[in-house]
This record gives C-alpha cells, structure tokens and sequence, in this order.
C-alpha cells in the first residue's frame, strides 16, 4: 500500500481505471478519466484521506489535472490546517 501522499492518490485512480497506467506529471482530464462526478469523488478522497476540508478558492481545475498537482493541494491544505 502506497504511503506517500502522490502514492495514495495514484492508488485511489488506479483502483477506479486500472488499465490507466498514469504517471504523475500525466494530465487525467486529456486522458478522458475524468468527468464531473469523479472530481467531486477526488475532491473527498482527498478531504478525508488527508484531513483537511477544500477551501472554496482551490477548486479549480489546475489542482486536479495531474497527480503531482494534487499532492501540491494537499500540502498546501494540511500546511493551512497545522498553521491554523
């Protein structure tokens, strides 16, 4: 089981398109894997996976197209939530 933050959000795609074979750097909304019901689905397994709630103002698309992306989301989120 992947430990690291890119890991687990690697894992979580993978489990739901396993054939995916994405890289971190890949863009997942070019790839076609998203639509709009599976965002909300990454939108709360990073909420709940990590701890934090999604502040309204990161909701945009750029923190979601790629692993990488996403795991700066994460930090910045958590780094939020301990300075709070």
């Amino acid at each position: 089981m992947a430990q690291t933050v890119d890991g687990r959000i690697l894992e979580f795609i993978e489990g739901r398109f396993p054939q995916a074979g994405i890289e971190p750097g890949q863009d997942i909304f070019s790839l076609g894997y998203i639509n709009s019901l599976f965002a909300m689905e990454l939108v709360m397994f990073l909420e709940k996976t990590f701890a934090f709630t999604l502040p309204n103002d990161e909701l945009r698309i750029e923190n979601f197209r790629t692993v990488e992306a996403m795991t700066a989301l994460v930090d910045r989120c958590r780094s939020a939530v301990a300075v709070g």
